[in-house]
């Protein structure tokens, strides 16, 4: 293999995909409440997936249009931006991004505009295992031993 990334074949070159599997997964926990997003994020870690942290929707977004990530789980009242304004946001630049809402209160928006709707939603107070479920049905097991 070629330090450019192509592999050379017979009739030409062509480029290698990097195998998605071997990296982890990235999480980024949108929160405003420091002890939540902490939690969040040292769980994530522990299960194995790479984790950042935003303390409120509008620093999420200016992550998200920086970094690539695989998953958003974010709370929605927020100072700054609320995690539906920053689906909003996601949905009109086009980013396919899953999103899970980790809230106290259903936001009505997702009633008045189904297609806001995030990948999913719980409700706090919610446990370890219902995140780690919730996220493992999204993204699926993180890679033994690839936190980093």
């Amino acid at each position: 293999m070629k330090k450019d990334g192509f592999k050379k074949t017979e009739e030409q070159e062509i480029a290698v995909a990097p195998d998605q599997r071997s990296r982890p997964c990235r999480i980024l926990v949108v929160d405003d409440e420091a002890g939540n997003r902490q939690l969040n994020m040292e769980m994530l870690t522990e299960a194995g997936y790479h984790v950042n942290g935003a303390a409120d929707g509008a620093a999420g977004w200016q992550a998200i249009q920086v970094y690539n990530f695989d998953l958003v789980i974010t709370d929605n009242r927020m100072p700054r931006m609320t995690g539906v304004d920053m689906i909003r946001k996601v949905h009109a630049a086009g980013i396919d991004l899953p999103i899970m809402m980790a809230t106290g209160v259903m936001p009505k928006e997702f009633a008045e505009s189904p297609w806001l709707k995030p990948a999913a939603i719980l409700l706090k107070p919610y446990t370890v295992a219902q995140v780690l479920g919730t996220v493992q049905k999204i993204l699926g097991p993180a890679q033994s031993g690839s936190a980093a």
